[in-house]
């Protein structure tokens, strides 16, 4: 990925730039490569660009929820001693970025969510019944973008390897009805953390009109979409999706 991973304590992360630390976070199948075009676009304009490997399937089962996330992800900024941070999450990244921001709101002073879930899952466990079947993993995984040209082999056998790893699946299963559980859509309005939201038109995992709900709940949000775009559009347009965050930043004054 460029950037080779560093190990401390606990924590491996990519870390690479000088300024404002955004803190970018991985969905449940995302690698930390999905956000390349992110962390070489920002490091070069001023900012330090994080990225933690989540330890999605190295928590304990019950530990395996959003909250122990956000929690990890405190202790995190926290090991790094940053002070005020940008948190940038897709997914279920996204998740927990908000999550985290729920209980520790003086730490972010801003949020960009892409793609993410909290207040509507469709089932992100469900429809492995067939996991042994390489065609029906690879027809899952291109379906999270609007041109399945994206899902490459890697992508593809990636998500194979994860689905058929028996204690992996157990852990995507109780991630998904945890992300279910923790459910914001009480906790939104009380959230005035100015929060960017930049949205595929074409996502099938979390469709549009579930960026317009985080639009009308969070008290200081701005809505952005991008067309042609499944559910990660850090990856399936990077230009566009840096040029949105960019202009956001600048405006918000970050």
């Amino acid at each position: 990925m460029g950037n080779s991973l560093r190990k401390e304590k606990n924590y491996s992360y990519i870390e690479v730039g000088e300024g404002t630390p955004i803190v970018v976070l991985h969905g449940l199948m995302g690698g930390l490569s999905n956000f390349e075009a992110v962390k070489h676009f920002f490091s070069h304009k001023g900012y330090k660009v994080i990225i933690p490997e989540l330890p999605i399937y190295t928590m304990s089962l019950l530990k395996t929820n959003v909250k122990s996330f956000a929690k990890y992800l405190h202790d995190f900024i926290e090991f790094k001693g940053l002070k005020e941070v940008i948190l940038l999450g897709n997914s279920l990244g996204g998740h927990i970025g908000l999550y985290h921001t729920k209980l520790y709101p003086e730490k972010v002073k801003g949020l960009i969510i892409t793609g993410s879930s909290g207040l509507y899952e469709s089932a992100m466990g469900s429809g492995y019944t067939k996991r042994s079947d390489y065609e029906v993993i690879k027809k899952k995984a291109q379906d999270v973008f609007y041109d399945p040209e994206v899902a490459t082999k890697d992508i593809v056998d990636e998500v194979y390897a994860t689905v058929n790893d028996r204690n992996k699946l157990v852990k995507t299963l109780a991630i998904a009805k945890s992300a279910i559980r923790h459910n914001m859509a009480k906790d939104l309005p009380k959230m005035d953390t100015p929060t960017c939201i930049i949205w595929g038109k074409n996502d099938n995992v979390t469709p549009p009109e579930v960026a317009e709900e985080f639009h009308e709940l969070l008290p200081d949000s701005d809505l952005y979409w991008i067309d042609k775009c499944g559910h990660a559009a850090m990856m399936e347009h990077p230009d566009e999706f840096n040029k949105i965050l960019d202009a956001w930043l600048t405006k918000r004054e970050f």
